[in-house]
């Protein structure tokens, strides 16, 4: 789902990001002036209904709007879903199948068009198009659509998505879900006028529905926004839309955006970037540079999958062992220090909702118990160890963890053979059983940090393993947490359940089938101009950044 470890929001009662030389909130932004953002990779697709991983959905938040969307990052609740083009959250039918939204009066597309009703479910529906609707899957799985529907074009109209007049649109779901306005709040959920985007219309054009518009595109090489004039901030809550136009510029090198950030020179105080490398973080100690840092944490995890469908690791002692066996303060140093992550013992992160505090394999400064380790092998009858291969991506960073992780289960006489596998194939590779090795060094994020629904679930949900694309890596299908997932699911008291996936999280981990290893920490160095980047959960908001003094840079 968000497999290539990419930003998501975070829980309400989530860490408070550390040093905040950039400001908070609005802090001094001002109307006007042009934002930079540099990047290495280029984005996915302009099109939503394609796109759906953190790079492009910050840029999504600039040009498009949904139903319903996350609340900024400087709300009181910065996980918490709010009204965008709806008037209100939506109102659900006393069974929990039909979800109804009206429509807020005045708000338009970039052609000066109003947005109706069935322009939402026009833009919906284009994610059952089978070249289309590659994006979040989420209104495929959860609205109740017939079994052979491809979409508007292929198939025209969705009868389970109902506009009763231009402002009330209507939906009705397979079954209970008590998210259904999370699930809105993906990219999929963003409205085209009725008729648009057959094809790769939308490859490089889009219809803007929210602050900014297309001025410019070169594929891996610039994106440039301007206002959308048609635009009226009196209908959009999380948006403040500072600056006057955006610019990126992409394909440049890690190494040289922190360079630049670093040196701040011309409109390179206007910039903002993602994570800086860690093998820049020692250079950031200057008192200049610290009153600059934004230190966040991530939602995302970063673990070994344990392939339980091959033998030893089908027996859950040694997956067991495994788990005792790791030494995750070497894993820790192989990604940068505690100053980039923070070790993980659990599924879920501190930063997502349903978390617990607790340690199933504990060890003296988390550097492996290797005793317990081989007395689990040994009981497994294993006595001498035996030799397992680990996937790993063609990254200095992911091929020293690997090390790390092949030097630790070698002290337990367990030998580890590291099989490196080209980045761009990486996920698909892992992704297909047929396949997979005997573990992976992977990484997830949830799509809505509010709730442990997207995360448990799509890990280790057994029926929901697929020949490609699957995401259950560990290959876990368990009859009591399939039904604990089920039951989970249906509870309609967030806050129950919640408290219900942190407890199943601690029952997955006897089970043993991933090594959470860590979380790492996004550190950020906006430029010297740059108001509003505040990122309580490791993602930046582009809805609210500005700049202190448009006229410099």
């Amino acid at each position: 789902m968000a497999g290539v470890l990419t930003l998501t929001a975070c829980s309400g009662g989530g860490t408070s990001p550390t040093g905040s030389g950039s400001g908070t909130g609005d802090g001094n932004a001002v109307r006007g002036g042009t934002v930079q953002v540099l990047q290495s990779t280029d984005f996915s697709y302009l099109d939503p209904a394609r796109g759906w991983d953190g790079g492009v959905n910050a840029l999504y938040r600039l040009l498009y709007r949904q139903l319903v969307t996350k609340a900024p990052n400087d709300a009181e609740d910065p996980n918490a879903m709010v009204p965008d083009l709806a008037e209100s959250l939506g109102e659900v039918s006393d069974d929990g199948l039909t979800w109804t939204y009206r429509l807020k009066d005045g708000i338009t597309f970039d052609t000066g068009a109003p947005i109706t009703a069935q322009d939402v479910k026009f833009g919906i529906s284009r994610s059952w198009d089978p070249e289309i609707g590659i994006g979040s899957p989420y209104m495929k799985q959860l609205i109740d659509a017939p079994d052979d529907y491809e979409g508007p074009y292929r198939s025209g109209d969705l009868p389970t998505i109902e506009t009763p007049d231009d402002r009330t649109i209507v939906f009705h779901l397979k079954a209970p879900f008590p998210e259904f306005d999370a699930a809105l709040s993906q990219p999929s959920g963003t409205p085209f006028p009725v008729g648009t985007g057959a094809g790769d219309e939308f490859i490089n054009d889009v219809v803007s529905s929210g602050p900014y518009d297309l001025a410019e595109f070169t594929p891996g090489s610039l994106i440039q926004l301007t206002r959308n004039p048609h635009w009226d901030a009196g209908t959009d809550p999380v948006r403040k839309a500072y600056p006057d136009a955006w610019r990126f510029t992409i394909g440049v090198e890690g190494a040289t955006i922190d360079e630049r950030l670093i040196a701040g020179q011309g409109t390179d105080i206007n910039a903002i970037a993602g994570s800086v490398q860690p093998a820049t973080i020692a250079r950031l100690q200057t008192p200049q540079l610290r009153e600059r840092i934004l230190k966040a944490p991530s939602t995302c995890l970063t673990y070994m999958g344990l392939n339980t469908t091959k033998a030893p690791l089908d027996d859950v002692r040694v997956r067991q062992a495994v788990n005792y066996a790791v030494d995750k303060g070497s894993v820790l140093n192989a990604t940068g220090g505690s100053q980039f992550t923070t070790i993980s013992h659990s599924i879920l992160p501190h930063t997502v909702s349903g978390h617990t505090d607790y340690n199933p394999y504990p060890s003296e400064d988390d550097a492996g118990d290797v005793a317990e380790a081989k007395r689990l092998l040994a009981e497994a009858g294993l006595p001498d160890g035996f030799t397992m291969t680990v996937d790993v991506r063609a990254r200095d960073v992911e091929q020293r963890k690997g090390e790390a992780i092949q030097q630790a289960l070698g002290r337990a006489g367990i030998t580890v053979e590291l099989n490196v596998i080209d980045a761009a194939t990486y996920y698909e590779t892992i992704g297909t059983p047929s396949q997979q090795h005997d573990a992976a060094i992977t990484g997830w994020c949830p799509d809505w940090a509010s709730s442990a629904s997207t995360f448990l679930p799509p890990l280790f949900d057994g029926r929901d393993i697929t020949d490609k694309g699957n995401q259950n890596l560990a290959q876990l299908d368990d009859d009591a947490v399939n039904a604990e997932i089920d039951r989970i699911g249906a509870m309609t008291d967030l806050t129950e359940a919640n408290a219900a996936w942190g407890e199943l999280d601690k029952t997955i981990m006897t089970l043993a089938p991933i090594v959470p290893l860590n979380v790492d920490n996004r550190i950020y160095l906006p430029g010297t101009n740059v108001a509003g980047a505040v990122a309580p959960s490791g993602d930046l908001d582009y809805g609210i950044i500005g700049l202190k003094d448009p006229a410099k840079g």
